[in-house]
């Protein structure tokens, strides 16, 4: 009966996935990237220059990874530099995907790193919880995996940034591979290399000034110390 009941259900999620409206699938499922791949190619081309500079850190030169995603979330490219933690891999991910999620241009648009997020998602802020909204689709946790597919995932320390052109948000970049003070630092100046920094606000890392946290602040602690972590 069990065994009945299980072929019956696969048989109806086929159908559902065969009878799927061909605009949602082409929307959200391995559809080409949005951003003109010279752009995409510019951003990342940027990677092996910064990591060679004071971002902070753990490592000289930084190890990472680097993702870019479209406005529509689909992810166009994750490279990686050194030997960097695997596991970073699907972080660099997430946090590009949450630079885009939350930020917006035009008029009275405003720009959020990864970075400026940590304090209002923390216990008692005005964002507590954001972290369980939208979670990283493990389908694509293994390299090579997700190009022109939306993995999701919510990140909230530095690493992340929007990508802008023209004051409007045309996607995100995420970096991953060191503290999240030197991933801010990378994202920034990679961001501003490619040209993609045309921001309405400010949205560089904001250091709360002692280990004590204040949700209300758009800012996040450092990682190793002032004299230590970097502001871009």
């Amino acid at each position: 009966m069990i065994k009945k009941l299980v072929m019956a259900t696969l048989a109806l999620l086929g159908l559902s996935v065969a009878f799927a409206p061909p605009g949602l699938a082409d929307d959200f499922y391995g559809a080409p990237c949005n951003i003109p791949a010279s752009v995409v190619g510019n951003v990342q081309a940027q990677l092996a220059t910064v990591v060679q500079e004071n971002n902070g850190g753990l490592f000289t030169p930084n190890r990472m990874w680097s993702a870019v995603v479209d406005r529509q979330g689909r992810l166009c490219s994750v490279i990686k530099i050194g030997d960097a933690w695997p596991g970073s891999r699907a972080i660099a991910i997430a946090k590009a995907e949450t630079a885009n999620d939350f930020s917006n241009g035009g008029p009275g648009g405003i720009a959020l790193s990864t970075a400026n997020l940590y304090g209002p998602t923390q216990p008692g802020g005005s964002l507590y919880g954001l972290n369980n909204s939208n979670p990283f689709n493990p389908a694509f946790n293994p390299q090579g995996t997700g190009i022109g597919y939306v993995p999701g995932g919510i990140i909230t320390f530095g690493g992340g940034v929007p990508l802008y052109v023209r004051g409007e948000v045309i996607g995100g970049l995420g970096v991953s591979g060191d503290t999240s003070c030197a991933d801010h630092a990378i994202a920034y100046r990679m961001r501003a290399a490619a040209g993609l920094n045309g921001t309405p606000t400010n949205d560089n890392i904001q250091y709360y000034p002692t280990a004590a946290v204040d949700p209300s602040q758009f800012a996040q602690p450092h990682c190793l110390g002032a004299g230590k972590d970097v502001t871009p």
